[in-house]
């Protein structure tokens, strides 16, 4: 599925503000505003050539399309681990590959400053046909890791993930919380300035878990913004500063993370 072609996409990075502005209050690592993200559903893999040919001869009955993202405007600053919560479809995944990168916008803008890394579902980027050692290799020099840094830093990687004997094996036998993990694991160790998770950081038990969060707060002392998508409302409480809720792309609520979850949870019972 692709989205349409932006028409007012400002998109910006600024590596060296990224930094050296997190002390000025003024200052924000990610700022939307008016952010819109418009698909077209013949652009879905159930579209067949036929159906595009019988289209051909149906124009009166127009083009279907959807707002996967509208009038979204969100400022975070520099320290802020933001969740983006809300239900299946609201345009969370949509959110975070726009401030990723990957899909343009239809309207409206978005800044992102400083360097950024995304995890965007379990092992997202990895080879399965190599082994997760060789997926550190792999993802670190597409991250841009210098090798003799990567290196050093891939037994950290390892022994942060936890997989075990895996570690060696093909990633296509891994589960996929053992693929969220190694991603997780190696996304962390860049220190970007800004982290893009989506159900990559509530996997695993207790301890590593624990370690998630003390890793996550490390990156937060470092002046570093996290926005992260996650189903577990526990996660939301435990590790966030704040939670935004969106709701067939609109953002809805956003504020302080406990506030915000038993709003959402309110909003989810059935009526």
């Amino acid at each position: 599925m692709a989205a349409s072609p932006a028409t007012t996409d400002t998109r910006r990075r600024d590596d060296d503000g990224a930094r050296a502005g997190a002390a000025d209050a003024g200052w924000h690592a990610i700022e939307t505003d008016g952010l819109g993200v418009e698909y077209s559903l013949r652009l879905t893999r159930r579209t067949t050539i036929r159906h595009s040919f019988t289209r051909m001869f149906h124009r009166h009955e127009g083009d279907r399309t959807f707002w996967a993202l509208r009038r979204c405007s969100i400022r975070i600053r520099p320290g802020e681990v933001v969740a983006v919560i809300g239900s299946n479809g609201a345009g969370k995944t949509t959110l975070l590959q726009v401030l990723g990168g990957i899909i343009r916008p239809t309207e409206g803008t978005v800044t992102v400053r400083g360097a950024v890394t995304s995890l965007l579902g379990a092992g997202a980027g990895f080879d399965t046909d190599l082994t997760g050692r060789e997926n550190i290799a792999l993802c670190g020099a597409f991250l841009g890791v210098e090798e003799r840094e990567l290196r050093a830093r891939t037994e950290a990687i390892v022994a942060f993930a936890d997989i075990g004997e895996f570690i060696d094996a093909p990633v296509r036998t891994y589960s996929l919380g053992m693929r969220a993990r190694l991603g997780f694991s190696i996304a962390a160790v860049v220190d970007p300035d800004v982290l893009l998770l989506d159900e990559a950081v509530s996997t695993g038990d207790q301890e590593y878990r624990a370690r998630a969060r003390t890793q996550i707060a490390r990156m937060v002392r470092t002046a570093r913004a996290i926005v992260l998508v996650t189903h577990d409302l526990q996660w939301v409480t435990e590790f966030c500063t704040r939670a935004i809720i969106l709701d067939r792309g609109t953002v809805i609520a956003d504020g302080p993370p406990t506030e915000t979850v038993a709003l959402y949870q309110d909003r989810s019972r059935p009526r």
